[in-house]
């Protein structure tokens, strides 16, 4: 095992051990969660967001509307665009589904600097989309990159712990003040407005992506999530993305995520840098394994 497995699975166990010290000794019901009228569950007057949650969308793809293409990164063809060699193999597999976005009245704001670069991102989707190294995958990106994840709520703490690549936020009850180092999940700080929970999330360092389309932020950028129950199964999530480095105004992206209603239900092991360790340092084996 690595120096960087260590230090993960070290992440992990404090992770895990600090969930279980604060909510195995206050288990919940499941049934009825976040419903805002009639049968709502409540925790000390508030909804009950506890369980596990799932968008069901093409966001991670490109967070705005989009056509069906035949891979993530195309090269001219004798009659149109074709896939790029090095995901030529994957075929289907390797297309992109259309999706009606994501992102409330597009398209996004972007300064013309920032648009090129976003363009130049896609081109070079497969060398810097954090996700295919198994980066942390940044706010909002975690929230509807398709795998679940899991509220943790009681009366005095709240935690999101997210399936992929064992991601994890504390959320502050009470205002920390400014982070102490930019992080890919930054610093969050949540309050309730009415039966809404509202997470202010700073800190950021500019390494995330949106989407697999290129879409980007920096160092300056600041989220404010929404959840607001509409039902027992349903929440409805808000996303006001602001950073003026790289956007001209501020701008939104909304979505209903799903409650998993299977019996089993749980988040999974998904250490994805275990898959990632041969495309990062297979080079440097004493042996490589060539292509």
């Amino acid at each position: 095992m690595n120096a960087r497995n260590l230090v993960r699975g070290g992440l992990i166990a404090v992770t895990s051990a600090a969930v279980s010290a604060v909510f195995v000794a206050t288990a919940l019901p499941v049934a009825g969660q976040g419903q805002p009228a009639r049968g709502l569950t409540r925790i000390a007057g508030k909804p009950n967001l506890n369980g596990t949650w799932q968008a069901l969308n093409e966001a991670n793809y490109d967070i705005e509307e989009h056509m069906a293409s035949p891979a993530l990164v195309l090269r001219p063809g004798p009659y149109g665009p074709v896939p790029a060699k090095e995901v030529l193999a994957l075929g289907a597999v390797g297309s992109v589904p259309p999706g009606v976005g994501v992102v409330v009245d597009g398209p996004i704001p972007y300064t013309p600097a920032a648009l090129a670069k976003k363009k130049e991102n896609q081109q070079n989707w497969i060398s810097r989309d954090p996700e295919i190294k198994c980066y942390q995958p940044g706010v909002p990106r975690a929230t509807y990159i398709p795998q679940p994840f899991q509220i943790f709520q009681s009366e005095k703490a709240l935690f999101f712990a997210y399936q992929y690549a064992g991601a994890a936020r504390n959320i502050y009850l009470t205002d920390p003040g400014e982070a102490a180092v930019d992080s890919w999940m930054g610093q969050s700080y949540g309050k309730w407005e009415g039966d809404t929970l509202v997470i202010d999330v700073t800190g950021f360092n500019d390494l995330s992506w949106f989407d697999r389309a290129g879409n980007f932020h920096s160092d300056a950028l600041h989220v404010v999530e929404r959840y607001t129950p509409q039902g027992p199964d349903v929440l409805m999530y808000e996303a006001t993305i602001e950073d003026k480095k790289v956007f001209t105004r501020p701008w939104k992206i909304s979505m209903p995520l799903y409650r998993r209603l299977e019996r089993n239900a749980k988040l999974m092991d998904f250490r994805c840098v275990e898959f990632v360790e041969e495309l990062l340092y297979g080079a440097y084996r004493k042996k490589p394994l060539g292509d």
